[in-house]
């Protein structure tokens, strides 16, 4: 959470002396009165001229910024995810701000005790952190998700923030098709191992170049040889695959859903987000 802090300024105010042999007077006005300083005589009250008070510093953050290298990024994180026969586990996934207050993840990021996908208000408390490049940056926001909108055509969702982030740009929603060929970058927070799970400390990155173009989705084969740290893996869901020239901002073109055990190699399934672009609008309130 962010917090401010209000400087007090200490106003110091020299007093009119009247030279009388004892030296010249120095008043120090605060809540407290008027304190003589230690060799000094108090000067009479008729003598001391009267001061305007100036006006309080505007407010200030004591926080520190958010991470300024792909800010928009998101880590979902819960611990209460119940399961059948009672009991919870843990589970996370990855995401991106697109405005203020909402974020874009997967759809199977949010489900019922039957893995069957839901909307509104989670069954499970899931944390966001967004702005930060590892878990221990000093900066970034901490929010709850309160309500969830799963697309109608493929596996993406709005997850809503408790409080809204205002200072890091989100990304701009691609409304057109990438072309084949074209280059993605890839961020995510999810695990380093197929089978060994747990979200990873810091922002994992990579390139990856669309190889076809499907009616909801995406396939994107890796640039380079793949490793569980350039490539999703477990809890990667959602993470954002995009477009960015200052690694600042950011245009949102697909995200993660599925793709072969990391760190193999082979085509990753990502849903498009031109083919949902007036839906997320819709529900978020753009115009």
């Amino acid at each position: 959470m962010r917090t401010t802090s209000r400087r007090r300024r200490r106003l110091w105010a020299v007093a009119a002396s009247v030279v009388m042999g004892a030296g010249v007077a120095f008043a120090y006005v605060g809540t407290g009165g008027t304190v003589t300083w230690p060799g000094h005589a108090v000067a009479s009250t008729s003598s001391v001229a009267p001061t305007t008070a100036a006006a309080p510093p505007p407010a200030t953050s004591t926080a520190p910024p958010p991470n300024p290298v792909l800010p928009f990024n998101a880590k979902l994180v819960s611990q209460n995810i119940p399961v059948k026969g009672g009991g919870v586990r843990s589970g996370a996934c990855s995401g991106s701000l697109i405005s203020p207050q909402w974020v874009v993840t997967a759809g199977h990021c949010f489900h019922d005790i039957d893995d069957t996908r839901t909307g509104g208000p989670p069954p499970y408390t899931m944390t966001v952190t967004v702005g930060k490049l590892k878990d221990s940056d000093p900066g970034g926001h901490t929010a709850q998700v309160v309500d969830v909108r799963q697309s109608p055509v493929n596996d993406l969702a709005l997850a809503k923030l408790s409080a809204p982030v205002t200072d890091i740009v989100p990304v701009t929603l691609a409304d057109t098709p990438p072309a084949v060929g074209q280059q993605l970058q890839f961020a995510g927070w999810g695990s380093h191992s197929a089978t060994v799970l747990g979200p990873s400390d810091h922002l994992k990155r990579g390139h990856f170049t669309v190889s076809r173009i499907k009616q909801y989705t995406l396939e994107a084969q890796p640039v380079g040889e793949r490793t569980v740290d350039n490539g999703p893996c477990p809890e990667d869901s959602g993470g954002p695959f995009f477009v960015s020239d200052d690694d600042r901002t950011a245009t949102l073109v697909a995200i993660v859903n599925t793709g072969p055990p990391c760190p193999q190699p082979g085509a990753e399934t990502i849903a498009r987000v031109d083919v949902v672009f007036d839906w997320i609008r819709g529900q978020i309130g753009l115009q």
